[in-house]
């Protein structure tokens, strides 16, 4: 009798499980689970909030061609380099394999999208990181990348932007990655000296050798709510320091706080206060 018991039991929670069938009917990518919070939304209605969580507002992360989509005038942005490839110079197994597939996944050639465009008819260069690629961790090309679209803006004498979205430097390319932190850093020191304007813009992630460079230098420096950043991680720093950090630690509203950051801006907000910013420091601009 108790057999026969469980026997029922497995037969009606097997009859309110969903069919695999039914699981392969549904889109993938319908549907998306919020990182923070876990509510779910569907996908196209998240991009008309753009990405943003309506529940808790977690700023999810975008794309470097979604960030040009919802930044740039229409038909204005014109993208740089995109014809430099990644070569595998210290010989690290599987590494052009991982590259290429991240290059057909996200439509880039490497993780960081540059280019030159307009915002509300002021033309800037720009360095959009996607997290999408390699966690957006800096190789060499994303640095040469990054240092040559620096090298337009001063040559246009237009403001520089860089969207950060990184896991810091690329351990397959050894020295040769952190390398450009320097070569970066030494294209927007000459980008000031004429004069110029550069934003940095934080976003989730901005971390290791991209935080501790170019993300942290710049004349205005920005982040989106929540956005993780920092040098180190949480368990390396309590570690070292023998100390319980603050829950917050490492956010862009702790940073805020402390004095490391201008202004923490919601996406929803970010192109009219980059507009803002531009028109009041930029000469004929007013």
């Amino acid at each position: 009798m108790i057999r026969d018991i469980f026997k029922r039991k497995r037969r009606q929670k097997e009859a309110k499980m969903p069919s695999e069938q039914a699981k392969n009917d549904v889109p993938e990518g319908l549907m998306t689970k919020c990182p923070e919070c876990k509510d779910i939304q569907l996908t196209k209605d998240l991009m008309r909030l753009l990405k943003v969580c309506p529940a808790c507002d977690y700023h999810m992360r975008m794309t470097a061609n979604e960030r040009v989509e919802i930044l740039f005038d229409e038909n204005t942005f014109e993208s740089l380099d995109d014809h430099l490839k990644t070569e595998n110079p210290l010989g690290f197994p599987s590494y052009t394999e991982k590259v290429q597939q991240d290059a057909e996944k996200t439509g880039l050639n490497e993780a960081v999208l540059t280019g030159i465009g307009n915002i509300e008819g002021r033309q800037v260069a720009v360095a959009i990181m996607d997290a999408h690629f390699r966690m957006g961790s800096m190789g060499s090309v994303v640095g040469e990348k990054i240092t040559r679209a620096v090298e337009k803006a001063t040559e246009l004498n237009i403001p520089m932007l860089i969207f950060a979205a990184s896991g810091g430097a690329r351990m397959q390319e050894g020295v040769l990655s952190l390398m450009q932190m320097a070569k970066i850093s030494v294209a927007l020191n000459r980008h000031a000296e004429k004069g110029l304007l550069f934003v940095s813009i934080m976003t989730y992630p901005t971390t290791g050798g991209v935080s501790a460079s170019f993300a942290s230098v710049g004349d205005i420096n920005l982040a989106e709510p929540k956005a993780l950043i920092g040098f180190a991680g949480r368990r390396v720093i309590e570690q070292t320091v023998r100390e319980k950090l603050p829950n917050d630690f490492q956010t862009a509203e702790f940073l805020l706080e402390h004095g490391q950051l201008d202004a923490v801006v919601p996406r929803a907000d970010m192109r009219e206060t980059l507009s803002k910013i531009i028109r009041l420091h930029v000469k004929g601009n007013h």
